[in-house]
């Protein structure tokens, strides 16, 4: 026994002496440990970035509070009020026609969207052009020139039609221009530099400050309109970055890729928050529910997928067309909604939100519908076409 505690003593663990061996052990254990650790790199951020993202904390919250409220009051509804109010909508939709057709420009065009009053539309096409419309009568109201390449995207913001002096158009193209314009000049008021190549899509953020553009570097960026500069350069998809969407608390940002795959990121953290995959191709487009839990994508492999946020997961895969989803877009009330999609099929299509099931198939495109919008108060809805028409689809005559 003497000669066995002799034996501990000189090998330092009954001592309690660390021996050579013991350190050469124990630092290799933790390389080992530190090797099998994914390593993460923290850039500082500028201060630009930290007023903005307290800005963006400080607006969504309140109207995620709203919303949430808004849910609460629509559950004590009766069912008998629910159901009418669903009713209502499938009426709406089932009595659309094609009231109107406008050749909209030489060449194709590539998108559309309706102004947040209802009163103007604006296209984009592969001229480079973008032109404003009025509505419903879809007269030409002005041709904006800014682009030399063709047209990916052109959006109003929120504040739209506020005021005629400030910048409440954007519009993007496939040289990297991204161009902000008023009502009251047809030459862009400002331009935002720095992108070295295509930017496929562009968004702006609910409280119209900011403006999301979606880049072919397999990156996105976030704008500060205030001083016109980029508080964000966010990199995360192993392709081309196609489409940009923002939840409409202001919180979130959905971005699509080439690489098949959708991220959402944390704009008050800069996290990447869920990572979506499950699409056999291309993402080319991605929009938030007006519920704020619900994510639609649509893609090259036809399909239009419906994801909760809730559980992380694709609760739905809509077969939608018989070719490539090109858009997809919600249109409604928190808990009164419905899904449109746009399809190289020439075909735009209406599905029930929540059961998903097809409402309307607008019909009527000689050539692949490259966008679809929608005004709910209005109840416009707009196709935009490579036969280089766009048609407005309504139930109210407009003569």
């Amino acid at each position: 026994g003497i000669n066995a505690e002799y034996g501990l003593v000189a090998s330092g663990k009954l001592s309690g002496v660390t021996t050579h061996q013991d350190l050469v052990a124990e630092q290799e254990t933790q390389q080992e440990q530190t090797e099998d650790k994914p390593e993460v790199w923290y850039h500082e951020g500028t201060g630009s970035l930290k007023r903005a993202r307290f800005f963006i904390a400080e607006y969504s919250l309140p109207r995620a509070k709203k919303r949430l409220q808004l849910a609460k009051e629509w559950q004590s509804k009766p069912a008998t009020v629910k159901h009418s109010e669903k009713q209502d909508v499938h009426k709406f939709v089932h009595t659309l026609n094609n009231e109107c057709s406008q050749i909209g420009d030489t060449r194709p065009l590539s998108y559309c969207n309706i102004s947040p009053c209802s009163g103007y539309l604006a296209t984009g096409s592969w001229s480079g052009l973008v032109k404003l419309w009025k509505l419903p009568s879809c007269n030409p109201i002005a041709t904006l020139a800014g682009h030399n390449g063709r047209i990916g995207a052109v959006t109003f913001s929120p504040q739209a039609g506020q005021t005629d002096k400030v910048a409440c158009l954007a519009s993007c193209d496939s040289d990297g221009v991204v161009n902000l314009w008023s009502m009251s000049s047809t030459r862009p008021v400002a331009e935002l530099p720095g992108h070295s190549c295509r930017v496929a899509r562009l968004n702006y953020h609910p409280s119209g400050r900011f403006l999301g553009t979606a880049c072919y570097d397999h990156s996105w960026r976030l704008w500060d309109l205030e001083n016109s500069s980029e508080v964000l350069h966010q990199e995360g998809h192993s392709g081309p970055v196609y489409s940009v969407s923002f939840h409409g608390d202001g919180s979130l940002l959905a971005t699509g890729g080439l690489d098949s795959y959708c991220r959402v990121w944390d704009l008050r953290t800069g996290r990447a928050v869920l990572f979506l995959e499950g699409h056999l191709k291309s993402v080319l487009s991605c929009d938030f529910a007006p519920d704020g839990y619900h994510l639609g994508t649509g893609s090259e492999d036809n399909s239009c997928k419906i994801w909760d946020l809730r559980q992380c997961k694709s609760i739905y895969n809509i077969p939608a067309h018989n070719n490539m989803v090109t858009y997809c877009k919600f249109s409604g009330t928190p808990n009164n909604s419905m899904l449109l999609t746009a399809s190289y099929d020439s075909t735009a299509k209406i599905w029930s939100h929540r059961g998903w099931m097809p409402l309307k198939n607008l019909s009527g495109h000689d050539n692949k519908v490259m966008c679809v919008d929608c005004s709910w108060e209005k109840k416009y809805i707009v196709t935009a076409s490579y036969d280089r028409t766009f048609k407005l689809w309504t139930n109210k005559s407009i003569s």
